[in-house]
């Protein structure tokens, strides 16, 4: 009973500092209470019903963020960062052997049939309300593979991993143009594929971006800014810059967008360095199959799509499923 005159107390304080009424909030607060273990505070239920209310004007990404909140305290959830998808057939029109002939290995037995993966992950360090509401510092990590699982004659290698760790601040902005609302991101990022010697591919950058959503629309303006590193006394040291041009080929930022109707989401993703005329861009469309799993497509073209094919042009078409959705 007690817990009950708590709710009660809780709405109506609300109800004091909200738009919305006093009905609204109480059904909130005791719908809340029915779901909740008897170990619920009634601050937790306070603060789920303030994400409910903010959860009605939110875009594709502001829910997905609400959602987030909700769930990263559990120690048995793993907040997705990026998008986590299997893709066990994928067709690259252009293999580089050139790396891996220098490494000594036999470039000739690699497969334009392969695998790709990517698994991505963040843990909040910081937040809630560290600046202004729902802002929040994460560390993130991102690993994409590329499997040699049809190359049975060499042992189907892994045949390229890129790693990428990343440490980002992350706030909503109140701006709102064209009725849509608007965040930002400032990040650090550091991006190796753990080889050593003429394979090693390596580098750092300090990032900010733009972030804007609509209804089921979203997008994003991601520039960089490459950290600098020591030029190498040989190919074959341990220290330096593995790829001193490698912006020439990934360019300075990114644009990505994504749009979700009904089931189907779709995904755009372009790199672009204007000087050298060199970028990729990256289509992907996700569709329902059973339960979590969705069906996706993925299609690439251009450099980078990893870090041993930075400065090699390719194309790709994949199809597999992904676990977690861009938006």
């Amino acid at each position: 009973m007690l817990k009950y005159q708590s709710i009660l107390i809780t709405a109506f304080t609300l109800n004091l500092t909200s738009t919305f009424s006093f009905a609204s909030t109480e059904q909130c607060l005791l719908t809340q209470l029915k779901k909740s273990s008897d170990e619920t505070t009634v601050a937790e239920l306070k603060a789920r019903c303030e994400q409910s209310a903010d959860f009605k004007s939110a875009g594709a990404i502001g829910k997905r963020i609400l959602h987030e909140i909700q769930t990263q305290k559990d120690p048995y959830v793993l907040t997705p960062h990026l998008m986590n998808y299997l893709l066990p057939i994928t067709y690259n029109s252009n293999i580089h052997t050139e790396p891996y002939e220098q490494f000594g290995v036999n470039a000739n037995a690699l497969k334009h049939t392969e695998a790709k993966f990517q698994l991505s992950i963040k843990v909040p360090l910081i937040q809630n309300n560290l600046f202004v509401k729902y802002d929040a510092i994460y560390f993130g990590v991102t690993i994409k593979s590329f499997w040699q699982v049809y190359a049975s004659n060499v042992s189907a290698p892994f045949r390229e991993t890129n790693y990428k760790p990343e440490i980002f601040y992350i706030a909503p902005l109140p701006f709102h143009p064209f009725s849509g609302n608007s965040g930002f991101v400032l990040g650090m990022e550091h991006e190796s594929n753990g080889q050593t010697g003429v394979l090693s591919r390596s580098w750092n950058r300090i990032y900010s971006a733009f972030l804007f959503e609509k209804g089921n629309f979203a997008f994003a303006f991601k520039p960089w800014y490459r950290l600098k590193e020591d030029k190498k006394e040989t190919p074959q040291s341990a220290y330096g810059d593995d790829n001193p041009d490698i912006q020439n080929f990934l360019g300075h930022f990114q644009i990505t967008s994504a749009y979700a109707w009904e089931n189907i989401q779709a995904n755009l993703s372009v790199r672009q360095n204007f000087k050298t005329n060199k970028g990729s861009v990256e289509l992907g469309l996700t569709f329902p199959l059973s339960g979590r799993l969705r069906g996706y497509v993925q299609y690439f073209n251009g450099y980078g799509e990893s870090l041993i094919d930075y400065n090699f042009p390719q194309q790709r078409f994949g199809l597999g499923i992904a676990l977690t959705d861009f938006l």
